[in-house]
């Protein structure tokens, strides 16, 4: 039994399994617990989301979920299929995107590790895109009859989806509007921005096709555009290896929706307090 007073480490063993006929690492939980986490080991709380729940309910959502890793080109879900489980990345990046008929996909999302990757969620019901790994990493999996039943019964997880499913319509809707108004540079500052906050590192593999797919332009222009970004001494691109080396200057080259996105995740797990500085009746 997990002690929910102790910030504890869970410790896991990995075993392959085949899932939607790619390769899947499942990550089983054993027993032993350390407060110092190995290269194999994870914590429910690296999920941002679950870390805001209750010490108690966070021991017991545990026993509810799989930690598997994701590689890149993972496919949780195409649109309109029935959504069986949903995710809460620890890091890495799935983005939600939208295929066209000539092949062309579009990005609407990115999700990482403050958010979950299925919502919202109807029973036996799917989702009109495709949820797919874009920079590997790790993840809880969660059955949806269990995410369901689990909604119901606690109000504050019940709050924290309701939360991030809301900032989570805010970012596509502020996408549309970055892809329509932004140009390249300024969007790609957004993303690679987004990414480090997910990955919580400088450096990660993200391949130039698929950052033409998601900035919605040809490999070209992403091209060019990590090329001026490289002049500028903030990134360092090389066969897919990106290096942010100037963090606050890709900041200010980015465009404001990053900004925007980030400060209304972050509103998710803290909410704003109400003012006590107004005339009390």
């Amino acid at each position: 039994m997990v002690n929910p007073s102790v910030r504890t480490i869970i410790w896991i063993q990995t075993d392959n399994v085949s899932v939607r006929h790619r390769t899947y690492k499942t990550l089983d939980a054993v027993e032993g617990l350390s407060r110092d986490a190995g290269s194999s080991g994870f914590s429910i709380g690296g999920n941002r989301i679950l870390a805001a729940l209750p010490a108690t309910e966070r021991a017991q959502v545990f026993s509810l979920v799989r930690n598997i890793t994701l590689p890149v080109k993972s496919v949780l879900f195409e649109p309109g299929d029935r959504v069986d489980a949903v995710h809460f990345p620890l890091n890495g990046v799935i983005s939600l995107v939208t295929p066209l008929h000539g092949g062309a996909i579009v990005e609407v999302a990115t999700i990482g590790n403050e958010g979950i990757v299925g919502v919202p969620m109807v029973p036996h019901g799917g989702l009109s895109v495709r949820a797919i790994s874009q920079v590997a990493g790790h993840s809880l999996r969660m059955e949806a009859s269990d995410f369901l039943e689990w909604s119901a019964r606690s109000r504050a997880f019940q709050a924290l989806v309701g939360s991030y499913t809301q900032a989570l319509f805010g970012q596509i809707a502020q996408a549309a509007a970055c892809n329509r108004l932004h140009s390249s540079e300024e969007r790609l500052g957004r993303w690679l921005l987004m990414s480090q906050d997910r990955v919580g590192s400088n450096e990660f593999l993200i391949t130039q096709e698929f950052l033409g797919q998601m900035l919605g332009a040809r490999r070209s222009t992403v091209s060019v555009s990590a090329g001026i970004l490289q002049r500028a001494q903030l990134i360092r691109y090389v066969r897919g290896h990106v290096t942010i080396i100037d963090r606050a200057g890709l900041e200010a080259v980015a465009c404001e929706c990053y900004s925007v996105i980030k400060s209304e995740l972050d509103r998710v797990v803290h909410p704003a307090q109400p003012s006590t500085n107004g005339d009390a009746p």
